[in-house]
């Protein structure tokens, strides 16, 4: 197949590239050129501004358009339209196109509307838009689109830091604060293994939307980090602290302690995601210590002063530990 990627040198794009190129399909990406490519994997490349002007992009000749890097619904349905001779779009999403207060999601759940007042810049934005850009695709393509809703995608490259810190915490060693109970369960999936479904999708015709997260009520906090300390191979203990302590404390969910959402904050199905429909298509997991030993491998080649994104700094961490002590194990809890 001749594979025209919409970003292609960040993270999924990168994953997607190489995944391509692995089954022999012609690649090209369309970027604008600002990221190094530093072992990213052979394609063609073009340079340019998908905001500005297309036509650097031959219309013709594509068997498949996926699209990693589309937030606004005008910029999404202009590439889209331009386009539009292609066998077939993929759109990359998110599963924060859904209202995350029901129970568990489904391809058919409610989408969370854009309210009126609400800044396009802000995460408050962010979901509703992308389901804006679906549509877009969708009014272009028609039964030729297919819609996927990653979850938390994590790995190598990932330039987030929203799961890398817990392989790096673990790696520093001594005492690791966690969020309990340790049973609580977790959601997300490896980028190769969005990047390998995708591609197989396109390739064996499959069309309409899928969620693509690892598979839900699998994998608790418990696995994570206990295979992030042996992916490490550094001696630690865990100090694991409920919800209310770390919402009296301050701890920001999510950023500051990844993975971590309190039950207060009353989003049941971010973590509840049902991907049933991507796995009967092809949707494959690889194991949880290979994706940790993997993005743990990956971060430790990265330039020592690079800022971390994501996840408690060592002195803040320290300072929640200290109160633990000084409340004597109160608000710990046993794993």
């Amino acid at each position: 197949m001749n594979v025209l990627v919409l970003g292609g040198t960040v993270f999924l794009g990168r994953a997607l590239v190489a995944a391509l190129a692995a089954r022999g399909h012609r690649v090209t990406t369309f970027t604008r050129g600002v990221h190094p490519l530093d072992g990213a994997p052979p394609a063609q490349r073009l340079h340019g501004d998908r905001e500005g002007d297309l036509r650097v992009l031959p219309r013709a000749g594509w068997d498949a358009v996926i699209d990693t890097s589309g937030y606004r619904p005008a910029v999404v349905r202009s590439s889209a339209e331009h386009l539009s001779d292609a066998a077939c779009y993929v759109f990359v999403s998110t599963i924060s196109v859904y209202d995350e207060t029901v129970p568990e999601i489904f391809e058919d759940s409610p989408i969370a509307p854009l309210p009126a007042d609400a800044d396009p810049a802000t995460a408050q934005a962010y979901g509703p838009l992308k389901a804006q850009c679906e549509d877009a695709v969708r009014e272009v393509f028609g039964d030729r689109a297919i819609v996927a809703r990653p979850g938390l995608i994590v790995g190598p490259y990932d330039p987030s830091d929203r799961f890398t810190y817990w392989p790096e915490r673990a790696a520093r060693g001594g005492t690791i604060l966690a969020p309990a109970p340790s049973k609580r369960f977790v959601q997300f999936i490896d980028v190769r293994d969005v990047a390998d479904f995708l591609v197989h999708a396109v390739e064996t015709g499959a069309r309409g939307d899928f969620n693509v997260s690892g598979p839900a009520h699998t994998t608790t906090f418990g696995d994570v980090v206990s295979e992030s300390r042996t992916a490490a191979g550094v001696d630690s203990e865990v100090v694991w602290v409920d919800d209310e302590f770390l919402v009296l404390h301050g701890v920001e969910p999510w950023m500051e302690l990844p993975l971590w959402i309190p039950q207060s904050a009353g989003l049941p199905g971010f973590m509840n995601v049902n991907v049933t429909r991507a796995v009967e298509r092809g949707l494959s997991f690889r194991p949880l210590a290979e994706t940790l030993r993997d993005t743990l491998a990956w971060a430790r080649k990265r330039p020592q002063d690079t800022v971390r994104r994501a996840g408690l700094s060592e002195v803040r961490e320290r300072e929640l530990l200290a109160h633990v002590e000084r409340e004597r194990g109160s608000a710990a809890t046993p794993p």
